[in-house]
C-alpha cells in the first residue's frame, strides 16, 4: 500500500501543520512516510501544500504528480490541484471557502464546511483540524487515536491549543 495526499491552501491555514500531524501519526503507527512541504516566499497569505506519503513499504519518491486525496483548503488550491487527483481518488474541499462545480466524474469530491464547523466551535482557526478529521476518517490511513497523539507532540509547546485542536478533529472526523 502507498498512498499520497496533497494538502493545499493559503499560509496561515496550517496546510503545513495538517501534513506534518498526519505524517506523525502514521509514523507512530509503524508505517514509512514522507513530508515534503512547499510554500511561496511570502507564506501568510500565499499558496502553500504539502505532499504526504504514507506506505508500509519503503518509499521511493515523496512526489506526487496523481495522488490519491487532494484536500483543497481554499478556490486556488481547488483550482490547481483538482486535476491532479488520479482517477477513482479522492478530492476533499472546504466548501466554506469554494464554490465551483467539478467539471471530472472519475473523481469522488466530499465538501466538508471546514471554516463553518470551525466557527460553530468558537475557534474559526482550527479549520485545518476540522478538515484533516474528515480526511482520515474518509481515507482510512490513520486511527483518530493515532492523530490526536501526533497532536500531542505537534502541540508540546502549545498545550492550551491540544483540547481546541483535538475538539476540532473529532468533529471533522464525526462530520463525514
Amino acid at each position: 500500500m502507498l498512498v499520497k495526499a496533497i494538502i493545499a491552501g493559503f499560509g496561515g491555514q496550517g496546510v503545513l501543520s495538517m501534513g506534518l500531524s498526519l505524517a506523525q501519526a502514521a509514523m507512530l503507527e509503524g508505517k514509512y512516510v514522507t513530508y515534503l512541504p512547499s510554500y511561496g516566499a511570502e507564506v501568510r497569505g500565499g499558496t502553500a501544500n504539502c505532499t504526504v506519503a504514507i506506505s508500509d513499504e519503503e518509499i521511493a519518491s515523496p512526489v506526487a504528480s496523481a495522488p490519491e486525496f487532494v484536500i483543497a483548503m481554499n478556490q486556488p488550491s481547488f483550482k490547481r490541484f483538482q486535476n491532479q487527483v488520479q482517477p477513482g481518488g479522492v478530492l476533499l474541499l472546504n466548501s466554506s471557502l469554494i464554490k465551483a462545480e467539478i467539471a471530472r466524474g472519475d473523481i469522488e469530491v466530499v465538501s466538508v464546511p471546514a471554516n463553518q464547523i470551525a466557527e460553530k466551535l468558537g475557534n474559526p482557526r482550527s479549520a485545518n483540524m476540522v478538515m484533516l478529521g474528515a480526511f482520515i476518517k474518509r481515507s482510512e490511513l490513520v486511527a483518530l487515536a493515532s492523530m490526536i497523539e501526533a497532536l500531542k507532540n505537534t502541540l508540546k509547546r502549545k498545550k492550551k491549543l491540544l483540547a481546541i485542536n483535538e475538539e476540532a478533529l473529532t468533529s471533522g472526523y464525526n462530520s463525514i
